[in-house]
């Protein structure tokens, strides 16, 4: 991805959410790329996460968002935002995501699991949230956890503009 800092283009691979970068680097690349963010809830948890896109509408029209089948569709549907959808979950879709964000193509993951519902494809879920962890990259899986991030990345966008 080429970006502009005031002197010159360059290529970054990567945007400054994960560790190796300078507060300075951090707040000049931040200010100049695309957040991308994963949304992703089981069933008995997907009004919760269409209400939190709803909560948080102003702060991810400005990411690119990554979710899903069905989850993605239903925030496409309740708030007209352009979402890109993957495979449902059991039917891949936990590892395409997962896919992209070991390539350095996710930012953050919100996932809200339901942990009371045994799911076919915990292992794929178990990967991902691995992955999350592997590569740095911030995974909220419950309702607490993505308002928080949510609200820190909505703080530092504000603050660059």
């Amino acid at each position: 991805m080429q970006v502009y800092d005031g002197r010159e283009a360059r290529s970054l691979s990567r945007p400054g959410l994960r560790g190796g970068h300078s507060m300075d680097s951090f707040n000049k690349d931040f200010a100049v790329m695309t957040i991308r963010v994963a949304l992703i809830a089981h069933d008995k948890k997907k009004d919760d996460i269409v209400a939190l896109a709803h909560e948080f509408a102003d702060l991810l029209q400005r990411c690119r968002l990554v979710a899903t089948g069905t989850t993605g569709g239903r925030i496409a549907d309740a708030l007209g935002l352009p979402v890109e959808r993957m495979l449902s979950g059991p039917l891949g879709g936990d590892l395409q995501i997962g896919a992209q964000l070991s390539e350095g193509q996710i930012d953050m993951v919100i996932f809200l699991r339901d942990p009371m519902t045994s799911q076919p494809h915990e292992p794929d879920i178990n990967a991902l949230v691995r992955a999350c962890d592997v590569h740095d990259v911030p995974c909220a899986t419950n309702i607490t956890t993505a308002r928080l991030i949510l609200s820190q990345l909505r703080q530092n966008l504000d603050a660059l503009a």
